[in-house]
């Protein structure tokens, strides 16, 4: 319930802005007259149950202001001081907090410097302002105490939300998604991943363009020449700018579909070369990049950071028993992920849909890993990739709860436990991958001549050689091929074996 000011709240307000050490002084000084335990300290604490549920609530140790003066003035220089706040509506306050913890690690990837972080009980976000008036007036005084000049909520704001929480607050609002796209905004490095944040960029902003002044005057209306032959009222400004927009995301989709046909033509020839496919797929920060170079030693980055790597990355490798491979690196995912992101990344996710194995990559030592797992598997049901076959890869072992590999190890029956820095489970990660990875259907036996050696090299390339023995007729090879190189071979299968 909100009510209309008084002059005396206006003076107050002034007073407040002015002198807010004095203000505090004056409220801590009420606090302490208002209570007393004569009175109130034989009461028990369910009159204050429902002020308590709807309370703002601080969450302790996301602040990351460095104490050393001179540490502080140069980030202060370079970074936005930021408030987070969020709604909690289902779950304990565990999560809440796993919530804005994850949020506050996403603020600090993108270069900021989280002050404070607190949230809300509500049983939904308030429609004009995400956490109601009153909470929203008591979080613009925790800017102001905090100095902050952002507040970053934890959800995605409707275009309302914004506009009204940033008129009581007085500094500029963003929420997740908006986070999340500059954080990819920043790291995208390839021409494919550029246009693809661009694309998501623009349509988060489209419903949400603003106009002041000059922004909502409209242009001259139609006819020759100007002057009394023109007529209508014209476009506003803030229309003008929608349409360009518009035409900007239409050139980008052609674009990025111009780059699905290279990628296309690229998994059509391993198709052709029937080589199988593995696709790396998981949380971001799970350790994706770091055992893509410790299998194939391809050397992406590796940073104690999300969203570090965007651009995907194929890879050769080679199983324990000799048979070839593409190992793929994705994209990483995480909770409330942007669907403009999902569908401007849809390209690129198509690798996991596409594969013949998925690498489903957790952090053993994040403290709500179950979480990762259903926030991941969301999306790839999301990208259509839901009957690939999967391998639950629980990475940091060396850094986990005992307890923790255990009951995610019983949970999922497909796991196995590793470490990508110090290399413990990956020989039996191989192991698993050469058992899971489909194997041709035909085994045949056929002495080839020296001639058609290109049929032994397809065979090793292409199947799986049990032996190999060079006779003076020409190669004995036993095999495992598909149908299309066993009718090759069939000519030159031995009587007696045909």
């Amino acid at each position: 319930m909100t009510s209309s000011s008084s002059p005396s709240q206006a003076a107050q307000s002034a007073f407040a802005q002015n002198n807010p050490e004095g203000l505090r002084a004056d409220a801590l000084m009420e606090e302490d007259v208002a209570w007393s335990f004569e009175i109130d300290g034989e009461r028990d604490g369910d009159q204050f149950d429902r002020s308590e549920r709807a309370a703002l609530r601080r969450v302790a140790g996301l602040s990351t202001e460095l104490e050393d003066v001179t540490e502080v003035e140069y980030r202060q220089l370079r970074l936005e001081r930021v408030v987070l706040v969020g709604v909690w509506t289902t779950g304990t306050a565990r999560d809440a907090e796993n919530s804005l913890a994850e949020l506050a690690a996403l603020a600090e990837t993108a270069g900021a410097l989280v002050l404070d972080a607190v949230f809300q009980r509500r049983d939904k976000p308030d429609a004009a302002t995400y956490i109601g008036s009153g909470k929203a007036e008591e979080l613009r005084d925790i800017v102001l105490e905090s100095g902050a000049d952002t507040v970053i909520c934890d959800g995605e704001l409707s275009p309302g939300q914004l506009i009204h929480l940033e008129d009581v607050v007085k500094v500029k609002v963003i929420d997740r998604t908006a986070l999340i796209l500059d954080i990819f905004a920043q790291h995208a490095k390839s021409r494919e991943g550029k246009a693809q944040v661009a694309l998501a960029q623009m349509q988060y902003m489209l419903p949400r363009l603003r106009g002041w002044g000059q922004s909502l005057s409209r242009q001259m209306g139609g006819g020759k020449g100007g002057g009394l032959a023109t007529r209508g009222p014209g476009e506003t400004k803030i229309e003008t700018d929608r349409r360009r927009i518009r035409e900007k995301m239409a050139k980008m989709r052609r674009e990025i579909a111009d780059m699905k046909t290279g990628r296309e033509i690229k998994r059509q020839e391993r198709r052709r070369n029937k080589v199988p496919s593995v696709a790396i797929a998981g949380y971001t920060n799970a350790g994706k990049s770091s055992l893509l170079n410790r299998l194939t030693g391809a050397g992406v980055l590796v940073e104690n950071a999300l969203f570090a790597t965007l651009d995907p990355t194929v890879r050769r490798a080679e199983t324990p028993s000799g048979r070839l491979y593409t190992l793929a690196d994705t994209v990483g995912f995480v909770r409330h992920l942007p669907h403009h992101l999902v569908e401007a990344f849809r390209s690129t996710m198509e690798e996991v849909g596409d594969s013949d194995l998925i690498l489903h990559v957790v952090d053993g030592s994040h403290p709500a890993p179950e979480e990762q797992l259903a926030a991941v598997r969301e999306v790839i049901r999301d990208v259509g990739a839901t009957n690939v076959p999967e391998i639950v890869v629980i990475n940091k072992a060396d850094a986990a709860d005992p307890l923790t590999l255990q009951r995610l190890l019983r949970i999922e029956t497909r796991s196995i436990a590793i470490s990508a820095r110090s290399g413990q489970g990956i020989d039996e990660l191989l192991a698993l991958i050469d058992n899971e990875l489909p194997r041709p259907s035909v085994e045949i036996e056929a002495l080839v001549p020296y001639t058609h050696g290109k049929l032994v090299a397809r065979a090793h390339t292409e199947g799986e050689v049990i032996s190999e023995e060079h006779t003076p007729e020409g190669t004995l090879l036993k095999a495992r091929v598909h149908e299309e190189l066993a009718a090759d071979l069939a000519p030159y299968v031995p009587a007696a074996t045909a």
